[in-house]
């Protein structure tokens, strides 16, 4: 396994909720890193950010880990869950809250529902 592998797969393992992303949660680099890492935030997800932009090894390292070929990536109890597009449209659905409950992961439901009511 790579070195960078390695490091992916203890960080994914290590933490509930990671954020593969352009940027950090506090300072986003792209839009599309912006919107996940504001969802999250909104929610008041605990996740760990981690900035593929330091490190060119993980920038590509978490497309193979993946095999996913575009960033954000968005992983929960170290299961890959998807990109922009995905998130955005499990937040919609409502399916975002089923994961992180069936997970056991602490969000805030009525922030949940008012990015919900803000975009219905």
């Amino acid at each position: 396994m790579s070195d960078a592998k390695t490091r992916i797969d203890e960080t994914v393992k290590a933490n509930d909720v990671v954020l593969y992303m352009k940027g950090t949660k506090d300072m986003p680099q792209c839009g599309f890193s912006s919107r996940v890492a504001g969802v999250l935030n909104y929610m008041g997800v605990d996740f760990a950010d981690v900035n593929v932009l330091a490190d060119e090894d993980i920038r590509q390292g978490i497309k193979d880990y993946s095999d996913w070929p575009t960033i954000p990536q968005l992983y929960v109890k170290g299961e890959f869950v998807g990109g922009c597009d995905i998130i955005t449209e499990m937040t919609l659905s409502g399916e975002l809250d089923t994961l992180f409950a069936e997970n056991g992961v602490t969000f805030d439901k009525d922030a949940a529902d008012r990015i919900r009511d803000a975009n219905g």
